[in-house]
């Protein structure tokens, strides 16, 4: 089979390599799975240049892509819940990547059957921004009629955020661009705040959470608006020991993390609030209850260009120049 393989850690290029490899065997509690599309993330350019290692130290070479949509070819002995010839999607484990191919050993666990609306460029688009959006929910742990402020939710990450916060029975409150109000309104947003005539930090307070995707420049101002006791969950800021201690990580990475994530596990201190990092991971069942969530609302995707396997580094650089309408997807034929 085809795959786009990295072959080593690279700060100033995005080079891989499409190779033939041979087609992967599946161990016990894995599927096999045709991949027919593969979303291609700003998080693939973070792992070439090596920006995540210590979260995940990856061997080489490493089939590259973390999310996809395709057809299970075959199922291991203890697999429970899919058949060969099933549409899947899902997040491919954080240890196993390997989208950029052909074939993928999956761990059956990690994948969900995809709504029959969805084309398989669409399911491509979802498992990582849905994950990470159900992913910063379950940290937060609402309570029906909770409010949340979702910082900049106008972006891809926001239509996934704003039906799931829906889900849960919150209240959403986002800032944006004024072209964007109509579409995040309609997504469930119960208050819009358009950023180019307010400050949400000049008139928001006591908000129960608040869902970070924008990192440092925006995080001191957003713990501003957050009540005594409340929950920041950041998609851009740092890790922190919390999370170390979640993902299972050593003691060394425990007092590194510890130590980067210091500023802000400060500030959170200073009003008895409590700032997490999230690092999505794979989660079938997740993926599984974004039906449920959604209501009678459909799952949006937005695709904004397509290319083709052998064309993956145009792809990959199509993401790091930003400025997308959509995801970028690989179809594998």
């Amino acid at each position: 089979m085809k795959a786009a393989i990295l072959e080593k850690y690279d700060k100033n290029r995005r080079d891989l390599k499409v190779r033939d490899v041979p087609v992967p065997d599946i161990s016990d509690g894995e599927v096999l799975v045709k991949i027919h599309t593969a979303g291609v993330n700003p998080l693939d350019n973070m792992i070439i240049r090596g920006e995540v290692k210590l979260i995940v130290p990856y061997q080489f070479p490493l089939i590259m892509g973390n999310e996809f949509a395709g057809v299970i070819e075959k199922t291991g002995p203890s697999v429970t819940g899919f058949s060969a010839g099933d549409r899947v999607y899902g997040r491919m484990p954080l240890g196993k990547i390997g989208a950029f191919a052909e074939y993928a050993a999956v761990d059956y666990r990690a994948v969900a059957k995809i709504p029959e609306y969805l084309t398989d460029e669409e399911a491509a688009c979802i498992p990582l921004t849905a994950l990470t959006a159900l992913q910063a929910f379950e940290l937060m742990q609402p309570s029906p009629g909770e409010n949340v402020f979702i910082s900049g939710g106008t972006g891809s990450l926001g239509a996934m955020a704003i039906p799931v916060a829906k889900g849960f029975g919150m209240k959403v409150i986002t800032n944006g661009s004024a072209a964007n109000e109509e579409r995040v309104t309609r997504l469930g947003t119960d208050r819009f705040i358009d950023y180019r005539k307010e400050d949400y930090s000049k008139i928001l307070s006591d908000v129960d959470y608040v869902l970070d995707t924008l990192g440092e420049k925006e995080l001191k101002k957003e713990f501003s608006i957050l009540k005594r006791g409340g929950k920041l969950v950041s998609l851009r800021g740092l890790p922190n020991r919390e999370f170390a201690v979640r993902m299972g990580m050593s003691a060394f990475k425990r007092m590194l993390f510890g130590f980067a994530g210091k500023k802000y596990d400060r500030i959170a201190a200073a009003k008895d609030q409590s700032y997490y990092f999230v690092f999505v991971h794979e989660d079938g069942a997740g993926l599984s209850r974004l039906p449920e969530l959604f209501g009678n609302k459909k799952i949006e995707a937005s695709v904004d260009e397509i290319y083709n396997l052998e064309d993956v580094n145009k792809a990959l650089e199509k993401v790091a120049s930003g400025g997308s309408k959509g995801k970028t997807i690989l179809r594998i034929p």
